[in-house]
C-alpha cells in the first residue's frame, strides 16, 4: 500500500513539474512573439520617419536620413535572403557568417548616423559626410554582393533542375509514343504491321484459341459471346486498362 501511495505521489509531482515546464515554454514563446511584434512595429515607424526626413528635409539631416535608410534597406534584404536560402542550401551558412560580421559594422554605422542626426553642430557633421557616405557605400555594396550571389546560385540550381526535368520528360514522351517506331504493313498506307509473321504473338493467340475443336477462331467467338456483363464490372468508369508494353 505504501508503494502504491509513493508511486501516485511521484506521478502527481511529475505531472505538476510537466505542467510548470509547459506553462513556462508557452509564456516564453508568447513573450518572444510580443517582442518580435514590438520590434517590427518600431522598425516600421523608424523607417517611415527616415523616409519622411530624406524626402522632406534638405541639408545634413536629410542626407543622414538617406544614408541610414539605404543602409538599413540593403542589410535587411540581405539578411532575409540568406536566412531563407540557408534552409535549402547549407553552403550559404558561410555567407551568413560573413554577413553577421558585416552586420556589426552596419550597426555601428547606423548608431553613429543616428547620433549625428541630433548633433547641433551641423558644420562639423557636414565635414564628416564624405567619409560616412564612403563607409555606407562599402557596407551596402558588400551586402548587395552577398544577396545577389545567393539569388544567382538559387536560380542556377533551378535552371539545372528544369533542364534535367525537361530531358526526362522528353525520354518519357518518346517511350509513350513507341508505336511510331513500328514498321507499316507493306502495301497498306497508314496501317502498322501488328500481327507480323505466322509465328507472331498475335497469330499464335488466334491459333491457340482454335486448337480446342479444330475450328480456328471459334474460341474467340465464344469468348466474345460469353463476355462479362459491363454492368457488373467492379472498376470505375474513369479507370483505363493498362496498355501493353512492346518488346522491340
Amino acid at each position: 500500500m505504501e508503494a502504491v501511495i509513493l508511486i501516485l505521489g511521484l506521478l502527481v509531482v511529475a505531472f505538476v513539474a510537466l505542467g510548470i515546464y509547459v506553462s513556462v515554454k508557452i509564456i516564453r514563446a508568447a513573450s518572444r512573439g510580443v517582442d518580435r511584434t514590438i520590434t517590427q512595429a518600431r522598425r516600421a515607424v523608424e523607417d517611415t520617419t527616415l523616409r519622411a526626413k530624406s524626402y522632406g528635409q534638405v541639408g545634413v539631416v536629410g542626407e543622414l536620413a538617406q544614408l541610414r535608410l539605404s543602409l538599413r534597406t540593403s542589410m535587411r534584404a540581405t539578411q532575409e535572403a540568406l536566412q531563407t536560402g540557408v534552409t535549402e542550401d547549407a553552403s550559404l551558412s558561410e555567407s551568413l557568417g560573413l554577413f553577421q560580421r558585416l552586420s556589426v559594422h552596419g550597426r555601428e554605422l547606423d548608431d553613429e548616423l543616428k547620433m549625428l542626426e541630433r548633433e547641433p553642430d551641423k558644420k562639423t557633421v557636414s565635414s564628416l559626410l564624405p567619409g560616412l557616405k564612403k563607409r555606407t557605400g562599402e557596407i551596402t555594396r558588400s551586402a548587395d554582393s552577398l544577396r545577389w550571389a545567393a539569388r544567382d546560385r538559387a536560380r542556377q540550381f533551378a535552371d539545372d533542375d528544369l533542364a534535367t526535368l525537361n530531358e526526362q520528360i522528353d525520354v518519357e514522351a518518346g517511350a509513350l509514343r513507341h508505336w511510331t517506331t513500328e514498321e507499316p504493313v507493306p502495301g497498306v498506307p497508314g496501317v502498322q504491321d501488328r500481327t507480323g509473321a505466322p509465328g507472331a504473338p498475335g497469330n499464335a493467340r488466334w491459333q491457340g484459341q482454335g486448337q480446342g475443336n479444330g475450328q480456328p477462331g471459334d474460341a474467340g467467338i465464344a469468348e466474345a459471346i460469353t463476355a462479362a456483363d459491363p454492368r457488373q464490372r467492379t472498376t470505375y468508369p474513369w479507370q483505363k486498362s493498362a496498355r501493353p508494353e512492346t518488346t522491340n
